[in-house]
Order: C-alpha cells, then sequence, then structure tokens
C-alpha cells in the first residue's frame, strides 16, 4: 500500500504541473524532473501535407480517393480563391419531383405562372468574405438524372453546361444568418408577407415550369418516378466570372424546392396558389462536385510529402488536404531510460501559422484518427467510445483554443500503447472536421465535405532563430519510470 500510494501521488503531482503551467503553448520546453515524474518533448515529430479523400484538381487529373457527397445533412456550393492554398469550386445536382414526391393533378381552369423561385436554404458553415464579395450563381437542367441509392462523389462528373441554357441566375452577397420576407398563399384569403429562415431565392424561368409540369403529358404527371426520368433535375453552379471578390463556399440544406406560384381562372373564379417541387424525396438525392486548384505552395508540399518533417502543414475543408504524422521514436525513449514507464499524460499541440489567420479564422475544430492494417480509419484510443482509456469529447481535445491560439489532442492512450509495441503505426492523421456537428457524444473523424474552413499550421521547425520556433509541433509527454 505504500508503494501504491506513492504512485498515486506521482501521478497526480505530474498532472498538476502539466495543466496549471501559464501558457499550455509553451509546455515542454526542456525536462523537468520531481518526485519520480518526468515531462519530456523530445519525441520526434514527423508531419507532412497529404491529400485528403476529397482532394480533385478535375479533369485531366487522376484523383488518390474520392469521397461520397449523396445523403449530406449540409450540401456544399460556392467559390473561394484562398490566397494560402488556391481556389476550390463545389457546385451541385439535385433531382426534382412532383408536388408531394406522387402523382399531380392540373389545377382547374387556365394557368397562368406569376413566378417561380429556387429557395436554397443556408445551413450553418460559411466559409469565406462575406464582406466585400459579390456572387453569382446560375440554375441549369440537369443533363443526368440523380438516382435514389446510387453513391455519387466529389469526382462525379454531370456534364458540360458552358454551353447550355440557363434556366434562372442570381446575383447576391453571404448574407446566410439573415431572414427574408416572402409572400404567403393562402386558398381562400388574402395573400400575407411571412419572414422565413435565412434562404438564397433564384427565380427560375416560367416558361421551363410551364413545359414540365402545366403543360406536360399525363404519363409525366401521374407517376413521380416517370417525372424524375423526364426532367433529370437541376445542376446548381456558381458563376467564376460572375463571383466578384474571394469569394466563400456557402452551405445548403437538403431540404429545400422549386416553388410556383400561380393563379387559375376558371369561369370567373380567380385563385392564387404556391406549389412546391422538392429536390429531395423518395425517388431523387443532391450530390456535390468539388474542384480545386491548389497554389505552388500547396504543390510543393504535396510534391515533397515523403522527404521528410515540412515546415508548415496545410488542412483544407471540403476533405481536401490533411497531415499525417507520426512519432518514429517512441519506444527509443523507453531503451534510453532503461525501464517501462507509465505515460501520464501525452497530447500533440498544434499551432497555427499566426500570419495566415487574417481575415480568415482557422479551422475551429480538428480530428485525429488513424488507420488499421485495412487502411480504414478508425478512432485512436483516447477517442475510442470502446477502449476503457477513451475520453470525452471535449477531454479529447482538438478545439481550437482562442486564448492560446492553438489545438491540443490527449493521446495518452495511443502514446502508450505505441511504447509497449501494441499498437502499429499504420497511418496517423489530423484533419478538419464539422465544427457545428449536431454529434455531442463521439468524437468525428471520418473525412467529410460539410465543413469548409482551413487551417495553416506551423510543422516541425528545427531553427531556434525562427519566429515560428516556438509555435511548432509538439508531442508533450508526462511520465512515471517503473521500477523493475
Amino acid at each position: 500500500m505504500k508503494f501504491f500510494r506513492l504512485d498515486l501521488l506521482t501521478l497526480l503531482i505530474s498532472l498538476f504541473i502539466l495543466n496549471s503551467c501559464k501558457n499550455e503553448g509553451t509546455i515542454g520546453l526542456g525536462v523537468t524532473s520531481g518526485l519520480n515524474g518526468n515531462l519530456i518533448d523530445t519525441a520526434t515529430v514527423v508531419i507532412n501535407t497529404v491529400p485528403d479523400k476529397g482532394y480533385y484538381e478535375g479533369p485531366g487529373t487522376t484523383p488518390d480517393d474520392s469521397i461520397s457527397t449523396t445523403g449530406l445533412t449540409k450540401t456544399p456550393m460556392g467559390y473561394f480563391q484562398d490566397p494560402v492554398l488556391g481556389s476550390v469550386q463545389s457546385d451541385f445536382a439535385a433531382g426534382l419531383n412532383l408536388p408531394g414526391g406522387a402523382a399531380y393533378t392540373l389545377p382547374s381552369g387556365t394557368v397562368i405562372i406569376d413566378s417561380a423561385v429556387l429557395a436554397l436554404k443556408y445551413a450553418n458553415g460559411f466559409y469565406g468574405d462575406s464582406l466585400t464579395s459579390k456572387y453569382k450563381v446560375n440554375v441549369y437542367q440537369s443533363l443526368y438524372r440523380p438516382v435514389n441509392g446510387q453513391a455519387y462523389y466529389n469526382t462525379t462528373s454531370w456534364g458540360d453546361y458552358s454551353n447550355a441554357t440557363i434556366l434562372g441566375t442570381r446575383t447576391f452577397y453571404a448574407r446566410t444568418h439573415d431572414s427574408v420576407k416572402i409572400t404567403n398563399i393562402i386558398a381562400g384569403k388574402p395573400d400575407t408577407l411571412i419572414k422565413v429562415a435565412p434562404q438564397l431565392r433564384i427565380p427560375i424561368d416560367p416558361g421551363f415550369i410551364y413545359n414540365i409540369l402545366f403543360n406536360a403529358p399525363a404519363a409525366q404527371l401521374a407517376s413521380n418516378t416517370v417525372f424524375v426520368n423526364k426532367v433529370k433535375g437541376l445542376y446548381i453552379s456558381i458563376d467564376k466570372a460572375g463571383t466578384q471578390g474571394p469569394g466563400g463556399i456557402f452551405m445548403f440544406n437538403p431540404s429545400d424546392s422549386l416553388n410556383v406560384y400561380y393563379h387559375a381562372k376558371s369561369g370567373t373564379t380567380v385563385d392564387t396558389a404556391m406549389i412546391s417541387l422538392p429536390l429531395v424525396s423518395n425517388s431523387s438525392t443532391t450530390a456535390a462536385r468539388i474542384i480545386r486548384t491548389p497554389s505552388p505552395a500547396v504543390k510543393a508540399e504535396l510534391a515533397n510529402a515523403k522527404t521528410g518533417s515540412r515546415n508548415v502543414v496545410y488542412l483544407q475543408g471540403l476533405a481536401g488536404l490533411r497531415a499525417k504524422i507520426s512519432f518514429p521514436y517512441l519506444q527509443n525513449i523507453v531503451k534510453k531510460l532503461g525501464s517501462r514507464i507509465v505515460v501520464n499524460k501525452a497530447e500533440v499541440v498544434i499551432t497555427p501559422d499566426s500570419a495566415t489567420t487574417t481575415p480568415y479564422k482557422p479551422q475551429q475544430k480538428l480530428t485525429m484518427y488513424r488507420y488499421d492494417i485495412t487502411h480504414t480509419p478508425i478512432e485512436l484510443q483516447d477517442a475510442s467510445s470502446t477502449d476503457p482509456r477513451g475520453n470525452s469529447l471535449a477531454n479529447f481535445g482538438g478545439f481550437f483554443n482562442a486564448g492560446y491560439q492553438n489545438y491540443h489532442f490527449n493521446v495518452t492512450a495511443y502514446v502508450q500503447d505505441m511504447m509497449d509495441g501494441k499498437t502499429v503505426d499504420y497511418g496517423t492523421y489530423i484533419a478538419t472536421v464539422d465544427p457545428l456537428s449536431t454529434n455531442t457524444t463521439t468524437v468525428d473523424y471520418l473525412p467529410t465535405v460539410e465543413t469548409a474552413g482551413r487551417t495553416v499550421a506551423v510543422g516541425t521547425v528545427t531553427d531556434p532563430s525562427s519566429r515560428y520556433y516556438k509555435a511548432r509541433i509538439k508531442l508533450n509527454i508526462i511520465y512515471t519510470k517503473i521500477k523493475q
């Protein structure tokens, strides 16, 4: 019992030493020992920028991988010219369905379309320039039908729309949190103005609606399947030439619709009405296509990803760029100390390059994960809900600390297993993850295109005279030697 109490006291004091430092970003700038507890940061960290699953430079290039963009809770669309990383564009295809997604009966009398509006509801997650940029978006009839149940990827081509007919266009600013007022059609009563959630409203050619709906063959209106096969859907594309300024990437809610306002004349009776053609129903889907034009700096880092650790790493949303990180000499620490050790706490600290955080803020949340033997992403032990050593979402870390201007990851169990030879490093990665995820119980770690932010981080700077030296990536370890 005496030795057990001493070990417990050592553990508590060691953790107190780590957690009571005035500036977490300076932990480990040397070696500290006392009461058999030791704090070190001498473990070698190797880090490089590598493509994530959604990295694709467009036609004529071969992607390393691809990521599904169907079944998303948020669909990206926009054009962003990042001054550091280069440009990225996201367009998306969407199905178009009969009202209610079922057989449609035409209203009696003569129908006259007053207007048609594609209402794209904003979802949280815009990243880019919301102050000075002016955006332009075009809507086309899709050349291909998005088929329900079929997976589409960021690399999927939906055809060439350079000479296609534009069904609707809108020039707008990024007002993703401003509600709008629209006319609410009430059958048999006066129309009223109502306030609705923030949305982008794109006027659509009434002639298109008339041809596919009010003047369509009876068979096309009797079956939603026939309708979507004939109409195919819509393709929503940002107009790069018509977009002014750096731009940005928007997120849209999948429960969008094309709303048609009309009045019907039947004898002396005239009534106004509104019907909605949903983009998503039981028989259609949405899918984004994402293309990047990397900057020379990004190309240089990707070309040198296997030549050793780098001074800078790029983490890009829409599953674009991630960092591969490794600690190749952890077991050498055990050999050097001459005994097995207990890792009381281990953390990775990564810091954004301060020259790249204005005007575009660092990604507010990162994740860290590893590959298993099949190169399938899995949680780190410290993030696992099944490992008894796993931490809660908050304790695992990855959130951007605005005060210290860095991110911390708790990797205690991971480092312990690496030192003990219980875990083989088949690849460990740091990547962007949606900071607005509704998941509040487990650690998100799978690649996602539902976040568009980015972080330019300091890598393994070895020159003490560099202004980035103190901001270099660190692996801090508090350990206790086990007497043998």
